[in-house]
């Protein structure tokens, strides 16, 4: 397998759709919001990057679900199976960095129902008390599978804690799932060029509909509260829609915070080194030709 990852605005996609065109590959997202139908432009799925390239882990769960990494792992590796027997090229490409870490390392989970009680004691906390009460059990179960990422907005912050408590519980046995083994390429944006990139897409993704698409979401029944738990575009313009901020204050917030995310994936990217995965990062403004040339020696 070959795995394609970067942080939001790196252009990782269209590098795994040219790459996936010309070896016979077939692309298998690990992106944890793109699961979801109708969360296209405030997702980034610009599914016309991929040409005829088959993709897959798009598009497969109603918006108002809570997908999450159990079923991402399971999902995965079923797709993997088939492509390989179809003999064609797996290509992971995504940001969320904790997806692509458990199917790599093939972390051993379990499902984990949730836990009301639990969940009525931790109503009224703020996010930062969240936080720490997740650092806290982090440093009990010796868990790599919660960052900051998962923590921006107490409905995340409190589903994080309610399946680190219950590892620490349950250890139960788990369906087991082997690591894969992959060719690891990094996109590598310069800070600068990244956050430059950043607004300037945000401000097109506003410019085309991203406020239509989460009026339609809410319009459709979906509850405010679950569309504000995916968070970034979603939280923000939720806010908006529902007369808690100003148009600018959504803009200004919804850029800081997606830098802020960006920053964290990277984070992730450079604990992934630390905890022994070798990253071939590659400069993301080489021409698509040069980029494609040096992936393909090293596969």
């Amino acid at each position: 397998m070959i795995t394609i990852l970067g942080p939001t605005a790196s252009g990782k996609t269209p590098v795994a759709a040219r790459l996936a065109a010309e070896i016979g590959g077939e692309i298998i997202s690990a992106d944890s919001r793109q699961v979801y139908r109708r969360m296209d432009i405030g997702t980034g799925k610009d599914l016309e990057d991929y040409g005829s390239v088959p993709y897959h882990l798009i598009d497969i769960c109603e918006p108002g679900t809570k997908y999450n990494l159990f079923e991402y792992q399971q999902d995965f590796y079923d797709v993997y199976q088939q492509i390989q027997s179809r003999g064609a090229v797996p290509i992971l490409c995504g940001g969320t960095g904790l997806y692509i870490e458990a199917v790599l390392k093939g972390y051993h989970l379990s499902p984990v129902p949730q836990n009301q009680t639990l969940r009525d004691s931790l109503e009224g906390k703020s996010l930062d008390e969240l936080s720490q009460m997740l650092t806290d059990l982090k440093s009990k179960t010796g868990s790599n599978m919660h960052n900051t990422t998962d923590v921006d907005s107490c409905q995340r912050a409190i589903r994080a804690i309610e399946i680190e408590t219950y590892n620490l519980e349950h250890p139960t046995p788990r369906r087991e799932l082997p690591p894969v083994d992959s060719i690891i390429i990094g996109i590598d944006i310069d800070r600068e060029l990244r956050r430059e990139k950043i607004t300037r897409r945000l401000k097109a993704r506003l410019d085309h509909g991203m406020v239509e698409e989460v009026r339609a979401l809410l319009d459709e029944g979906i509850p405010a509260e679950d569309l504000i738990y995916y968070g970034l575009e979603y939280k923000f313009l939720t806010e908006y829609l529902t007369g808690q901020l100003s148009y600018d204050e959504m803009f200004q917030r919804l850029e800081i915070a997606i830098h802020q995310f960006a920053k964290r994936q990277m984070t992730w990217f450079r604990g992934m080194e630390r905890r022994g995965f070798k990253i071939h990062w590659i400069s993301a403004t080489l021409p698509m030709e040069e980029k494609i040339a040096q992936i393909l020696s090293l596969y």
